[in-house]
């Protein structure tokens, strides 16, 4: 974490003393990071938002949030940047006219929806949510994104877990995480 600033190097403290490691959840095998703590403490909670609104950089006009948790991180930092709120979700939770993109994850497959009339073209997208673990989710969150006429400036994460290669995914975006584990 060298390089960075004290307060992102504070906010990724906070992150390793408030994101709880759930064994075997949703299935065995899986090491679930429950970002509930994190949540539930207001000071925690705003010092990571704004750590990671930091790290867009540059000038934001939408703020891409991945369900489910990647909603309650997107939000405050749209907030923060000045900027609107796209909610990506799961297939069947948005009314239409939808564009979609389908995926394949660590646990099967997926399709991911949004309103591409609140996409205006040439819009400037930070995608957000609070794992980077395959890349399968933010990956297709850019491909959607970019298809309803946007450009995605960054990708933001409160933890990376660089043994799952996520970031391999991202290939030519601004990828940032607070904290990253093996």
């Amino acid at each position: 974490m060298s390089g960075r600033t004290p307060e992102l190097e504070a906010a990724a403290r906070r992150v390793e003393e408030l994101v709880r490691l759930v064994p075997d959840f949703p299935e065995p095998g899986v090491l679930f990071r429950d970002i509930t703590p994190l949540l539930a403490d207001g000071d925690a909670f705003a010092q990571v938002c704004a750590a990671l609104a930091v790290q867009a950089g540059g000038p934001v006009d939408l703020v891409a949030g991945m369900e489910a948790r990647g909603f309650l991180l997107a939000a405050p930092i749209a907030v923060h940047l000045g900027a609107g709120l796209i909610p990506v979700r799961k297939a069947g939770k948005l009314p239409g006219p939808l564009a979609s993109e389908s995926y394949s994850l660590e646990y099967g497959d997926a399709t991911i929806e949004l309103h591409p009339s609140t996409i205006p073209a040439g819009a400037r997208v930070l995608v957000v949510d609070d794992v980077l673990a395959t890349g399968g989710t933010a990956a297709a969150t850019i491909r959607l994104v970019e298809r309803c006429g946007a450009t995605v400036v960054g990708l933001s994460f409160l933890v990376e877990i660089e043994a799952l290669a996520g970031r391999a995914q991202l290939a030519g975006h601004a990828v940032h995480a607070l904290v990253s584990v093996p």
